[in-house]
């Protein structure tokens, strides 16, 4: 097939080669003198049988060039496990028990405690080992007495890995090489948000995920409604075919009370609208994760203590005390204290218009004139105070007027513009498009 694209002239000089490759073959190891040849180094028998003048290859013709099995060599194949046995390598493998650590599970493996302060000192990478839980795995392996590596899998996709260089230790992680695939999930919502996401699919965090995306719009709280409902497209993270976890969540949809909200998320990880609006305000509908509201806000309010009508110029999240409080927004802390009416207080002044307040706290984390920032912690739900049980107290003021924290219209965060924004509603748009698809042909099936 060769010679086909091979020109005349090449052709004569491949062919010149070929009849000198023969005569350098048949050439003896040794001559007793020009005439006589010897055979002793010929072991094909076709040369042997030649005549004198007589010549095995033809000029221009192609032959297949035999080879000894020894010559070929498969790169691709792997030392096999007899090959393994046969080294001078040990292997073991420990379970962590209940009050292990680090000397303890060496000595268990037949190592000294000097060594395992060794590895331990080498810092860094290596103090992984200082967490390892019960049931977690250790493997040693030796070569004779000397211990050459440490194995531990910290999670399940890395791996650290302790291994003598040269009478030396050294760390390294390696990390298993993950697959990820495109999942979709839809359900509409009967008695509250988290168990419409677990019924739909999704473990716990993804629900908070796609909460966190929407958080801005809607108070999880306050706001939902039997018959709203979501759909989200999402990431899912496999190894060797296996689930690991799961990823990001790539666009999603929540329709609350009839209006529908839509993001996706951008290259650079933040959240926008189809359009390119940003899905961040300055301020979070709800400062705290909750299941059940004490009241809603209600200016002619009766006081749970008094039995009095007092405006209630907030809103109260009932929760188990705790649970932790975050900023609503960016901002500085001008007042942390204690009275006996709000109990441990804080008060954030986010620009000249913008304050909130968060009362009855059990605990304050924060100090007067530190800054915060959005979903930074400050505090834990409690029941100091004047109240009846443990709850969040929480305010809004603009202009130094109390306003609705469930439908104050908030301030929003920077969207995009110019050829950003172009060049993101084009990327949008295979995301929505999915998004789509899937959940007509999940209401689809429904029915």
């Amino acid at each position: 097939m060769m010679r086909a694209f091979l020109s005349s002239k090449s052709l004569y000089l491949v062919s010149g080669i070929v009849c000198f490759s023969c005569v350098l073959f048949l050439l003896p190891a040794t001559a007793a003198d020009d005439t006589t040849l010897s055979t002793s180094g010929i072991t094909d028998p076709d040369l042997l049988q030649l005549q004198p003048g007589e010549q095995k290859y033809q000029v221009g013709v192609s032959y297949e060039l035999p080879l000894s099995k020894a010559l070929v060599i498969n790169n691709d194949e792997a030392p096999t496990d007899v090959e393994i046995a046969q080294s001078n390598l040990t292997h073991q493998t420990l379970i962590v028990q209940k009050g292990d650590n680090l000397s303890s599970i060496f000595k268990r493996g037949g190592f000294s405690l000097g060594l395992s302060y060794k590895i331990d000192n080498l810092g860094g990478d290596a103090h992984k080992l200082r967490k390892m839980r019960p049931g977690d795995a250790i493997e040693f392996i030796s070569e004779g007495e000397q211990l050459m590596f440490v194995r531990y899998p910290f999670s399940r996709t890395e791996t650290l890995v302790v291994s003598r260089v040269e009478g030396q230790f050294e760390t390294a992680i390696e990390t298993m090489e993950l697959e990820t695939r495109v999942n979709f999930a839809r359900a509409d919502i009967v008695s509250n948000f988290w168990n419409a996401g677990i019924n739909g699919g999704l473990d716990a965090g993804l629900i908070m995920d796609l909460a966190n995306v929407f958080g801005w719009d809607v108070d999880f709280a306050l706001d939902i409604r039997a018959g709203d409902s979501f759909a989200v497209l999402f990431e899912e993270q496999y190894a060797n075919g296996e689930y690991i976890k799961t990823g990001n969540i790539l666009a999603a949809e929540f329709i609350n009370q009839g209006d529908v909200f839509q993001a996706v998320r951008s290259e650079d990880g933040n959240f926008y609208t189809p359009e390119g609006k940003a899905m961040r305000k300055a301020f979070l509908r709800a400062p705290v994760n909750f299941k059940y509201i004490s009241s809603n806000f209600n200016p002619r309010r009766k006081h749970p203590v008094t039995g009095k009508v007092r405006a209630h110029r907030g809103i109260d999240y009932a929760a188990r005390t705790g649970t932790p409080v975050v900023a609503a927004g960016d901002g500085k802390i001008i007042r942390s204290g204690y009275n006996q009416f709000n109990g441990n207080y804080v008060v954030i002044k986010h620009s000249e218009i913008y304050v909130t307040k968060y009362l009855h706290l059990n605990k304050r984390k924060v100090k007067k004139g530190q800054r915060v920032g959005q979903g930074d912690l400050i505090g834990t739900v409690g029941a100091t105070g004047r109240v009846t049980g443990a709850h969040l107290h929480y305010e809004f003021l603009v202009s130094g007027f109390h306003k609705n924290p469930k439908t104050v219209k908030l301030p929003e965060a920077q969207s995009l513009e110019g050829q950003p924004k172009a060049d993101f509603i084009a990327y949008s748009q295979p995301f929505m498009q999915s998004l789509n698809n899937q959940k007509r042909f999940s209401l689809a099936m429904a029915n």
